[in-house]
């Protein structure tokens, strides 16, 4: 698998270097809640059928396999 250039990686590091260690954490806490809505969002169109409440539940048991594995 070749990897693809990117040709503003290099501006979104210097951006990001710009920035003060609050508003890093700041960046990081939003790129952390659009990351569970998108993965959220996916699974709501993997399983239309399921209700909030299990739609949620199952959310959880995925996020908790992402955070707990064995190596």
């Amino acid at each position: 698998m070749e990897i693809k250039p990117r040709s503003n990686h290099r501006l979104y590091i210097q951006t990001l270097r710009r920035l003060t260690p609050e508003q890093r954490l700041r960046k990081a806490f939003e790129l952390t809640d659009f990351s569970r809505e998108l993965f959220r969002h996916g699974l709501r169109r993997r399983f239309p059928e399921l209700s909030e409440d299990d739609l949620k539940l199952l959310y959880l048991k995925r996020l908790e396999k992402c955070h707990n594995r064995n190596y």
